[in-house]
């Protein structure tokens, strides 16, 4: 059938000259890259809106989403591991569920990145916004932006000036090699955990026992309050769920990293275990320092309870270093969105002229810009939460199908060579793919129906152009 044509996977790395990408990546580059992608917006600011939905209980959230992403992080070394080109879960699929599986991964992926990297940008946003109104204060320097300019209509603005320029700066780096990229974001990766680090040792002491009651004042599963607005553990865990992916993203730069076989399990695995510590810390320090109800609504709650203990010092500092490093997330989405536009073009399934390489500095220059312009229109205008929300449901989508690709895989070639082999896989990829199918569920309706479109649009996509114009239905072998 040729709706269920699948790539090679022995010949899945073997790609023409020109549209080939240069390994020069090794696993501390991965470890950093994936850090850099989990520990951002997520526990910088959406630890606030998590907050707001389930409460002092929004530390269930977080274990709940990290166990779910912990299986599909197993599922992800096993499967890049093995198959060590670009292009993630979307590859995954090609090689092992079909085309038209895979172009719906693919599909939901450039969602997700595309959310994401504009998530991320509003996010640094408000904290930018917070230092330069901070600086005024206490130096009375007139730096601040005018209203109109410091947020999207959602907050009584007409446009997010800062998380557009920001957005442009992130694609001029990527653009700039992918090596260079990679090592200014190990840099400012180091300077994220002092400042999450500085969090924790300034709250934690100041931990109050009467702030985690009531515990779970919203409920467990996903419920409608008076207003309208959807609450409860669940429904926190499903919004926080995208504080934990990002390790997604390594595996995305498989095809560029020297010893995928061992780097790839490596940076996976390393990055989801570290990224899972430090959440539960910081989560645990932010509701005993002092009442959800106090900071669910902010867009800094970190630097927000700093300065409700008397502490404007340490504020200041995590005010900065998220200015500084926030951008590492959007440096490590945006790498991978250009990675997943860069091989669904190599495969056909987009227009093939994307899938061109720089040969000065080895990046997709083009794909790079298109995908800033598309962001910085999001991030330029969109509300935090409702694109975060929409971002996890592609994500979600993806994880369901490398678990699939794993059992499956496990099933249909049970003796191929396997250079990292997931611990008690048909517990794990169960656990992803039915966790993740929950979480799904538990997003707003309002984000399911517009996931829904969203993939109704990429079938018609898929239908009228790729179908046709992919490389298999040519006689190649993409």
């Amino acid at each position: 059938m040729t709706w269920l044509r699948r790539k090679s996977i022995d010949r899945i790395t073997q790609h023409e000259e020109g549209r080939r990408l240069v390994p020069t990546l090794s696993w501390p580059h991965l470890v950093a890259l994936g850090i850099g992608a989990i520990v951002g917006t997520g526990i910088y600011t959406l630890i606030g809106v998590g907050a707001d939905k389930a409460g002092p209980a929004v530390l269930l959230s977080f274990v709940i989403a990290g166990v779910v992403c912990a299986c599909a992080a197993l599922a992800y070394a096993e499967l890049s591991t093995k198959m060590p080109a670009a292009g993630s879960a979307y590859t995954y699929s090609y090689g092992v569920l079909g085309e038209s599986i895979a172009w719906i991964v693919g599909w939901s992926l450039i969602l997700e990145y595309s959310l994401v990297v504009s998530t991320v940008a509003v996010g640094w946003s408000g904290y930018f916004v917070g230092f330069l109104q901070w600086v005024q204060q206490n130096f009375g320097w007139n730096v601040t932006l005018p209203a109109a300019l410091a947020a999207g209509p959602h907050a009584g603005g007409v446009i997010n000036l800062p998380a557009i320029v920001i957005t442009f700066m992130v694609a001029g780096l990527l653009m700039a090699g992918t090596r260079e990229s990679a090592t200014l974001n190990a840099i400012l990766v180091v300077f994220k955990l002092i400042a999450l680090a500085v969090f924790i040792a300034v709250a934690l002491p100041a931990f109050n026992p009467d702030n985690l009651q009531p515990f779970m004042p919203f409920g467990f599963p996903k419920s409608l309050d008076a207003a309208g607005v959807e609450r409860g553990v669940m429904a926190a865990a499903a919004i926080i769920f995208f504080a934990f992916y990002g390790f997604d993203a390594i595996s995305t730069a498989a095809e560029e990293t020297k010893n995928p076989g061992r780097d790839l399990s490596i940076g996976i695995i390393g990055s989801m275990i570290g990224c899972t510590l430090i959440y539960l810390l910081v989560a645990l320090a932010a509701v005993g320092a002092m009442s959800y109800t106090v900071f669910g609504k902010s867009a800094e709650p970190l630097a927000l309870i700093m300065r409700e203990l008397g502490h404007g010092t340490a504020a200041l500092v995590i005010g900065i270093v998220a200015i500084i490093a926030l951008p590492t997330v959007l440096l490590a989405f945006f790498y991978g969105q250009s990675r997943i536009f860069f091989v669904m073009s190599r495969d056909g399934l987009l227009p093939r002229g994307l899938s061109k390489v720089n040969a000065r500095t080895g990046t997709p220059v083009a794909i790079t810009v298109f995908t800033a312009i598309l962001v910085a229109a999001l991030a330029g205008v969109a509300r935090l939460d409702e694109i975060a929300a929409l971002a996890n449901a592609g994500t979600l989508a993806a994880f369901v199908a490398v678990g699939v690709c794993l059992l499956v895989l496990r099933s249909r070639e049970p003796e191929r060579p396997r250079v990292f082999r997931t611990p008690l896989a048909w517990i794990v990829g169960p656990v992803a793919i039915l966790g993740c199918l929950y979480l799904f569920w538990s997003l707003p309706q309002r984000t399911q129906l517009w996931f829904l479109v969203w993939n109704a649009v990429g079938f018609v996509v898929y239908l009228a152009y790729s179908r046709r114009n992919s490389v298999l239905a040519k006689g190649g072998d993409a």
